[in-house]
């Protein structure tokens, strides 16, 4: 059945070129995640926090391996983009940010992030977060993204409000994890840059 609006981001927008790495600022940059980032996929989701929000666990270096290429995949697919935050001059990953759930059809997505404990406290993540929403309304028109946190996420909820993402409301009973079903906070955040 055709459409009847033209897509919002033509089919092949991302797929066409290889992932860009983003500057963020003098510190920090956004990178395509790495098969040598394993080693720092599997300490940062042996953190406590990192478990408890995205309810996932990666058991050793093999199965962080599978997750990256996973990650890289989703860019050639259209379905996401993943970035690995790191510094500017050395190596090391801060954390990572994502697009998910991307239509570019509809030319929306859903922004993922989680940094590492030695990350936090420095506007790590509201920093990344900034840049990908600099890149993915400017240089590839997205329209709206989206953020979900859980209610009882509150550091996640003010990343969300510091890079400028409004509440739009409460999917109430929405996300699974470990300990029962929690609400989800959702804010957005649109492109007014284009029609």
């Amino acid at each position: 059945m055709p459409s009847l609006v033209t897509p919002v981001i033509p089919a092949g927008r991302l797929a066409r070129t290889a992932q860009p790495e983003l500057p963020v600022d003098a510190d920090l940059r956004l990178r395509p995640w790495a098969p040598g980032d394993a080693a720092a996929v599997v300490a940062a989701y042996a953190d406590p926090d990192i478990e408890r929000w995205h309810a996932r666990r990666v058991k050793d270096e093999a199965e962080a391996a599978g997750l990256i290429d996973f990650w890289r995949g989703t860019w050639v697919e259209e379905s996401g983009a993943s970035w690995a935050i790191s510094p500017v001059e050395g190596g090391g990953v801060f954390g990572r940010i994502a697009l998910r759930e991307i239509s570019l059809h509809e030319g929306r997505a859903e922004v993922a992030y989680w940094t590492v404990p030695s990350a936090r406290g420095r506007r790590v993540a509201s920093r990344a977060l900034d840049a990908v929403v600099a890149w993915a309304f400017d240089e590839i028109g997205f329209h709206r993204l989206r953020l979900l946190h859980s209610m009882s996420n509150e550091a996640s909820c003010r990343v969300a409000v510091a890079s400028g993402f409004e509440a739009e409301g409460v999917e109430r009973s929405a996300v699974l994890h470990q300990d029962g079903w929690h609400d989800m906070h959702l804010h957005a955040k649109i492109n007014t840059r284009i029609p």
